[in-house]
């Protein structure tokens, strides 16, 4: 694989003297810049679905839709930032260009709700027939989602690994503050979540939306001043050029050599070749994917120079390219599994559920907004987490003798198998929410229905198992993701995880739409009616539940088959896993 030196400067030298590291003394600001990013970004979109039904009109079914399209857009968008920033931007750029790009989609949005002009009249829960946004506004809208788009998709690859490159990975000390790093992250972004369900949720549903968007906004405002505040203290990498660039050299040259036969031995008759500067681990040989090892295939016409690199990689490659690209196409069956962990994870109805059942705590008018029920999920992943890594993982390890207690597939198994437990629970419980409504509904109406006599709370056992199967699936994709690519595709593999959840998002869609349609005149009834007391969103969720189940067991056969990176062993759910030993030039 061709390797250029890494050059890391500051942001005022031009040259490369010694680095100097400022790690914890950076923190303040690349910490407090992901804060505010997050306090801003999930203050708003995590009441999107409740702001366009009731200020824009929308029907329930095209705000689903349009938050899965926009979900999954802004999710796959970290695929191109992550291409771009490791290609010819670098992670600083990058991470400036997205801070403002977010703040500016906020502030569209923002203005969408406090200009009166900018979205249809209020319609009232009496109104039997409600304006709906004309096509000006949903542009001005779909603008502002435009740009959160570009702004997500530069900050969602690039923030963990800038905030990495700020510590010196060659020490013990910059080791630790690598981990402190990420431990402060999830912390941060659990707090950034808490915060934006319950306090500005509030303010968006029971005061302004004016208002309740505008203090998000604020907040980007603030993260933007933070990130580029500490500009001249950061470590800044710059890029070195594209990985992908490997990737399609070994299609072509495999390609090419189609017709030629694999020695006996490949592992010791190919092309060996690992660049002096790669900061990639050396990998074994591996006789999954074979057909790519003929582009290792040495004839009369490859020449090699005197460091022992190919005169012309398009021509020949190495079999340490080789297994770099067998190593992520290995890892594309478990990232398809991923796909509807996340569409059984996140149920896409509990936002409306929670508006047609009693939100009441007790006796007291106060009322829980909708949107603030997924905290019993935060709340959940909060608490298992530190349980987990301090008492389970000790007693597993002394249980199994791996050093994680389980393989990182284990971790993601378990979490796919609370999916269908989850949405068995989440059948059950509509269906009591449904019954209730209709035999004894509370006297509260709407133009969207009756309110369910039943407590709101009892979401809260689907919500907790979505939360559980997040720490253990959610968590470990990430890790899956970051040990098994290459090291030089670590903002690659960052993105891989959103774009499995963009890919849920654009399945969910055309799994609602196809439902409401295929339902709509059918002897039950519509299955995903504007009021759920008339239809049935019991049997949608069975129904994830039965697709979650066939997704477990691919998953187990994927997880059978899959060889861990810098291993030839058996299948990956079974053995002990075998992490490479990376050269720690780099994060």
């Amino acid at each position: 694989m061709k390797m250029g030196t890494k050059e890391i400067t500051t942001q005022a030298e031009d040259e490369e003297p010694e680095i100097n590291y400022r790690g914890i003394k950076a923190m303040p600001f690349i910490i407090g810049n992901e804060t505010f990013e997050k306090l801003g970004a999930i203050g708003t979109l995590s009441n999107l679905q409740v702001y366009l039904t009731t200020v824009f009109n929308m029907s329930r079914i095209s705000a689903t839709t349009l938050l899965n399209v926009f979900n999954g857009t802004t999710n796959i968008a970290t695929l191109l930032g992550a291409y771009l920033c490791d290609t010819y931007f670098g992670r600083y750029k990058t991470l400036g260009f997205g801070s403002i790009a977010s703040f500016l989609g906020l502030l569209v949005i923002t203005l969408t709700a406090a200009i009166k002009n900018m979205h249809p009249p209020h319609c009232g829960p009496q109104d039997s027939h409600c304006i709906k946004a004309t096509p000006w506004q949903l542009t001005f809208l779909l603008m502002g989602f435009g740009l959160m788009i570009l702004g997500a998709g530069a900050i969602r690859p690039c923030n963990l690994a800038f905030g990495a490159d700020q510590f010196n990975p060659n020490t013990e000390s910059g080791k630790r503050g690598i981990d402190s790093f990420f431990n402060w992250y999830f912390f941060t972004l659990t707090f950034a979540q808490m915060v934006s369900v319950t306090l500005v949720v509030y303010v968006q549903t029971d005061v302004s939306w004016s208002i309740g968007l505008a203090i998000p906004t604020i907040f980007m405002l603030i993260s933007c001043f933070l990130f580029f505040m500490g500009t001249k203290i950061y470590v800044i990498v710059k890029p070195e050029g594209s990985p992908l660039t490997s990737i399609v050299q070994v299609a072509v040259v495999a390609a090419k050599k189609r017709r030629l036969k694999l020695p006996e031995q490949p592992w010791v008759g190919l092309f060996d070749y690992v660049p002096a500067k790669s900061i990639n681990s050396k990998l074994a040989y591996s006789d999954q994917f074979s057909f790519l090892d003929k582009a290792a295939i040495i004839t009369s016409q490859d020449q090699i120079k005197p460091d022992g690199s190919p005169t012309n990689p398009w021509n020949l490659c190495s079999i340490q390219q080789i297994e770099e690209v067998k190593c992520v196409l290995r890892v594309i069956p478990i990232w398809a599994a991923a796909i509807l962990y996340h569409v059984g994870e996140k149920q896409q109805y509990i936002v409306f559920q929670a508006m047609q059942s009693n939100r009441h705590i007790g006796h007291l008018n106060f009322e829980i907004p909708p949107a603030t029920y997924s905290i019993f999920s935060m709340l959940t992943l909060t608490l298992w987490v530190p349980i987990y890594d301090r008492v389970m993982v000790p007693f597993l390890r002394r249980l199994t003798g791996k050093e994680g207690g389980i393989t990182i597939l284990q971790r993601i198994g378990i979490g796919i198998f609370l999916t269908i437990i989850e949405s068995i629970v989440g059948a059950l419980v509509e269906e009591k929410r449904r019954s209730l409504a209709i035999s004894s509904p509370m006297r509260v109406h709407s133009n969207r229905g009756d309110i369910s006599s039943m407590s709101a709370l009892w979401l809260i056992p689907q919500l907790s198992l979505a939360g559980l199967a997040e720490a253990f699936c959610a968590i470990g994709q990430v890790e899956f993701f970051y040990k098994q690519f290459p090291e030089n595709m670590r903002s690659i593999a960052g993105s891989f995880f959103f774009c499995g959840m963009a890919a849920a998002s654009y399945l969910n869609g055309f799994l609602i739409s196809i439902v409401h349609s295929t339902t709509e005149g059918s002897s039950t009834g519509n299955w995903l009616p504007e009021d759920l007391n008339k239809g049935r969103l019991d049997y949608f969720y069975y129904m994830v539940a039965g697709l979650c189940v066939l997704n477990f067991g691919y998953f187990l056969v994927c997880a059978k088959w899959y060889r861990y990176k810098g291993t030839g062993g058996g299948g990956g759910i079974v053995d002990v896993e075998m992490e490479s030993k990376a050269v720690e030039k780099t994060v």
